[in-house]
């Protein structure tokens, strides 16, 4: 998709010229994506007309006691709510149109599921902003109009990221921007007068509060969807395509992980710890999934031991979407989810399954123990892939008995047939997954393949009652695991108000045998691990886990183990000091609750005063942008007065390498 980005290219992470920054997507730019989720705004806007229509009916019936009257409006209610049910359903068939976020080459590869972006409305920062700066800190709010008219740039280009790391990095870093704002102009005690409404992701129900923690959390589940849409994007016919694709996926796991550990009373369903737990499950089974065909991209060799590997990794890949399938199946998340991602993930489910037995009775009809092979390898390769024997035999029994082989071969045959219709029956039950074409192709293939292979070992006299084959014990080499973007993991997300630390305490360190004895790990900041309870730093006091915050006079919490390394590798003889904290036990000290709902007073459900007004009413001002400084310069355009408000440029090395958030933030809202 054409980016419109700064004059001077996309990987610009320093000062920009004349005060640009990266912005999003072409809004109006006529690509699948683009009109997918102009359609997605357009819906959200209609719900909210018939959310107060159905409001103001549901008042009238409540205070009139005309039966004429209220007959009228119980007609008029039922209109209503039809007319909210088939915006739904369209809303559902959009986050079912999954075809659009595919790679366009993609020929041979089931697609995959993107989550859709939240929408939300325009906010205005100014006049606010301006207020609290003049009452709060005593200085013209006008003079920092240039700043706040960026802020407010700067997230509209968050509503159209493009679909790439600088559309990540473009919600990363106003993510970033938001702690800034929330420490110096959000306090606890007053409301700004700041309204920030989005929508649902899945039923489009519109939510409205003054929190900016609601700001947050909505920036981290686009991040998440974001990457969620590239990871699908790739290309997973190469090796590259498909590391991009699993790393994506992983991370968007991280960030949802991150969202539902740190935001937990969030008013938008979709974004409630049931409904992020299903989702986190969703985008791991689709790395898993990515892992399997990074093994078979080169091709699978038809050997025991090979196929017996790929039964395992294949029924890792079921067992992970049957895991995602329960959790879409209950209430409430199935009134939510789209029909199209639970009959999805039932498909692969019983598609990934059917492989796994596929392969195990290749591995049992095509090979035959011979004199050559090495009976203990095959025996143990073979017990490890169930739990109980069939039948109660041995597995040496099996290897050398050709009849019990093709027995069993046959009955993994017959489950992995049975799948494959059970696949194939499923697709036929969803209108959405009858438009994947290329999905109907592998089904039929996979079960043209058992069939082959099924007439190829029957014999017109045999006469057999065939036994039923036992599960297959998923195993994998390489896990999908969530991978939290260092934004979320640095010395904020360690050294937080979750954690209980004791003080800081100063250990001298010296060389013995040219050994400090004990090693180093993490990124920031690094941790002390495989401490020899012998060492000088030991008797010292040093203790396994402990953090290293500084070395001498220099501070080094934000420092990782090569940076560290570099201060400790000079220690002579006379040794230097490190000053180390070590995390207490919390368990005994009640949290407070975390909320990302409070608003001072006002109720956690949505308000129709706050819909009072529309998005067409307003005119907003047109604003130059031509010549501006770098945005967020906060108290830097004045230089003689000795101003009290002076926010930090957000111009830093990546968003993702060091997190910008200040030490002093009132982090309330975040952990």
């Amino acid at each position: 998709m054409t980016d419109t980005l700064i004059p001077n290219g996309c990987n610009t992470n320093g000062p920009v010229e004349n005060g640009y920054f990266k912005k999003g997507c072409n809004p109006f730019a006529q690509t699948g994506r683009s009109k997918l989720q102009n359609k997605r705004a357009a819906l959200n806007q209609q719900i909210i007309k018939q959310m107060r229509m159905r409001a103001g009916a549901e008042n009238l019936l409540k205070a009139t006691s005309n039966n004429k009257v209220r007959e009228q409006v119980v007609l008029e209610l039922s209109y209503v709510n039809s007319d909210l049910q088939l915006l739904m359903e369209q809303l559902e068939g959009l986050n079912s149109s999954v075809e659009v976020y595919q790679n366009v080459q993609e020929t041979s590869s089931i697609p995959l599921i993107p989550l859709g972006l939240k929408e939300t409305k325009d906010v205005d920062f100014s006049v606010p902003l301006k207020d609290f700066i003049l009452e709060h800190y005593s200085e013209d709010g006008s003079n920092f109009q240039d700043q706040i008219d960026d802020l407010m740039d700067q997230r509209q280009a968050c509503r159209t990221p493009s679909r790439n790391p600088s559309g990540v990095d473009l919600l990363a870093n106003y993510f970033s921007q938001l702690s800034f704002l929330e420490t110096r102009f959000f306090s606890p005690t007053r409301q700004l007068g700041i309204f920030f409404t989005w929508y649902d992701s899945f039923t489009g129900m519109p939510v409205c509060q003054q929190n900016i923690s609601l700001e947050k959390a909505s920036m981290l589940f686009n991040m998440a969807a974001l990457y969620s849409q590239i990871g699908t994007r790739v290309d997973r016919q190469t090796q590259a395509g498909l590391e991009e694709a699993i790393a994506a996926f992983q991370k968007s796991a991280g960030v949802l992980h991150f969202l539902k550990e740190t935001f937990t009373h969030t008013p938008s369903y979709d974004m409630s710890p049931a409904m992020l737990s299903m989702l986190i499950r969703l985008m791991l089974a689709q790395a898993q999934e990515c892992m399997f065909e990074q093994i078979t991209l080169p091709g699978i060799r038809n050997e025991f031991f090979s196929l017996l590997k790929m039964a395992q990794e294949a029924a890792k890949v079921g067992e992970t979407y049957s895991q995602v399938h329960q959790s879409m199946s209950q209430t409430p998340i199935k009134n939510n989810v789209p029909f199209f991602w639970t009959t999805m993930s039932h498909l692969k489910t019983n598609h990934y399954t059917s492989l796994a037995h596929y392969f195990v009775s290749t591995a049992l009809l095509d090979h035959q123990l011979t004199p050559t092979d090495d009976e203990d390898k095959q025996e143990k390769a073979l017990s490890q892939l169930y739990d109980a024997m069939p039948e109660g035999r041995s597995p040496l029994d099996i290897l050398k008995n050709k009849d019990d082989r093709r027995r069993i071969g046959k009955a993994h045959l017959q489950r992995s047939i049975m799948g494959h219709e059970e696949a194939i029956r499923t697709h036929s039950c969803c209108r959405h997954l009858q438009k994947l074409d290329i999905l109907s192709d592998i089904l039929q293939a996979g079960l043209k393949r058992s069939l082959t292979k099924f007439d190829q070992n029957d014999k017109e006299d045999e006469f057999t009652d065939y036994m039923l084959a036992p599960d297959i014990i998923s195993k994998t080499e390489k896990k999908a695991e969530m991978e939290i973007p260092s934004t979320t993991k640095g010395p904020l997300s360690v050294f937080s108000a979750k954690q209980r630390w004791s003080a800081p305490r100063t250990v001298r360190l010296r060389l013995q045998e040219r050994d400090l004895g004990f090693t180093l790990k993490g990124d920031a900041p690094v941790q002390i691990q495989s401490l020899d309870p012998l060492c000088p730093a030991s008797a010292e006091g040093l203790r396994e886990g402990d953090y290293i915050v500084a070395v001498g006079d220099t501070e080094c919490k934000w420092m990782g183990v090569s940076d560290v390394m570099k201060l400790l590798k000079d220690v002579d003889e006379e040794g230097v000091d490190i000053r180390v904290v070590s995390m207490m036990d919390s368990s005994s000290q009640p949290m407070p609750t975390k909320s990302a709902t409070y608003c001072g007073g006002l109720p956690k459900t949505y308000s129709m005063i706050c819909l009072a007004y529309d998005e067409d009413d307003k005119n907003p001002k047109s604003r130059k942008v031509a010549k501006k400084p770098s945005f967020l310069s906060w108290g830097l355009k004045n230089k003689k007065s000795n101003s009290t408000l002076s926010l930090p440029t957000a111009d830093y090395n990546g968003p993702w390498n060091r997190p910008t958030y200040p030490n002093s933030c009132n982090e309330s809202a975040l952990y």
